[in-house]
């Protein structure tokens, strides 16, 4: 089965779109990443969907339209550039606008109507709602597909605009929302004229501020057990608000990197282990380097269509377990009281 996969991230960059190919037809799932592609947002739907959280309700389901359109209209394109001649069907992660599962919400935006009808291919979205309607933080819902998909390593760390984790124990899968990542990276690299900071070059030339280092480590969020997710709400009002105003960029995006890396290498404790890095994140070398400076496991850096397009991947592998009607999300993972087969199938 073929499937275009659809993933943006709360970090902006823009929208992923790979085509999947999977099967099941021997003892284990297997995948194909056949073609690849990222659409950049460009700087007016930068502003509209960086500035969502503050629209009326009327203006939030414009955007909910037009977003949906402007996905359907990218993978025309990829259908086209990459000449692709068929498509089973589509997953589509969306766009989250809000994540307040302690309120029993998560939204994500993208209509699936809109993608259906105007590429007439059948659409799978809407992913969380389920689970967080029983009870679950609707994330992380990648762990299935590192189960799947990726069981030769023993953690799975994704450094994206969160950094997230996913391992086995216990013959139990677990996953959770480590810590703010190229989020709060970005923020701080926008502010000094850059969109990201390109190995930690920027952050490189800074000091580590150890007040701030240690107000950051203590957190409340870290000593929560799991599960347990963040979102931009939180970086909003609970993360950014820590940061002193008066403080050099360049020292707040050092002390970051330090916080980053003692945050999720402290959870690579076991030695003789694995661990796969994916996201945008790896292919920061000084990221990197701090994660490993805190881990004693063993960390690889897989190729760069994996780094980029593994969340789109495995969002795409929810879409064929939901066709199959296959359990595709975690109790375990989420909180939620069972586990599902998660998202919605919308036919044009």
């Amino acid at each position: 089965m073929k499937i275009i996969a659809c993933m943006s991230g709360t970090s902006l960059d823009g929208l992923d779109l790979a085509l999947c190919e999977f099967d099941n037809s021997k003892t284990n799932y297997s995948y194909k990443i056949l073609e690849f592609k990222t659409f950049e947002y460009s700087t007016e739907w930068k502003k509209r969907l960086g500035n969502s959280q503050n629209l009326s309700g009327l203006e939030l389901c414009f955007l909910d339209k037009d977003f949906g359109s402007l996905t359907a209209q990218y993978i025309l394109e990829f259908i086209k550039a990459k000449q692709i001649s068929k498509v089973d069907y589509i997953a589509s992660h969306g766009h989250t606008i809000f994540h307040q599962p302690e309120k029993n919400l998560s939204l994500q935006i993208g209509n699936a109507i809109q993608i259906a009808s105007i590429t007439q291919i059948p659409t799978i979205n809407d992913f969380r709602s389920l689970d967080v309607s029983l009870g679950g933080q609707g994330a992380p819902l990648v762990p299935i597909g590192d189960h799947l998909l990726f069981s030769e390593y023993d953690y799975c760390v994704n450094l994206g605009g969160f950094s997230n984790i996913s391992f086995e124990e216990k013959g139990k899968r677990l996953a959770f929302d480590i810590a703010p990542t190229n989020l709060a990276l970005n923020y701080y690299s926008k502010k000094m004229g850059f969109d990201f900071d390109k190995n930690g070059e920027l952050g490189k030339k800074g000091e580590i501020n150890k007040k701030l280092l240690s107000k950051l480590n203590q957190i409340e969020y870290y000593k929560k057990s799991f599960p347990k997710s963040l979102g931009k709400e939180w970086l909003d009002s609970q993360f950014i608000p820590l940061i002193p105003s008066s403080m050099l960029y360049e020292d707040v995006l050092r002390t970051l990197y330090e916080h980053i890396g003692e945050q999720i290498g402290k959870i690579l404790s076991k030695t003789n282990t694995k661990t796969l890095l994916s996201g945008g994140g790896a292919f920061n070398s000084f990221l990197v380097d701090r994660i490993q400076a805190y881990s004693n496991s063993n960390i690889f850096i897989p190729e760069n269509n994996i780094i980029n397009f593994k969340e789109a991947l495995i969002f795409g592998f929810l879409g064929y377990l939901k066709i199959n009607n296959k359990i595709n999300v975690l109790s375990s993972v989420t909180g939620a009281s069972r586990n599902s087969c998660s998202g919605v199938i919308t036919y044009p």
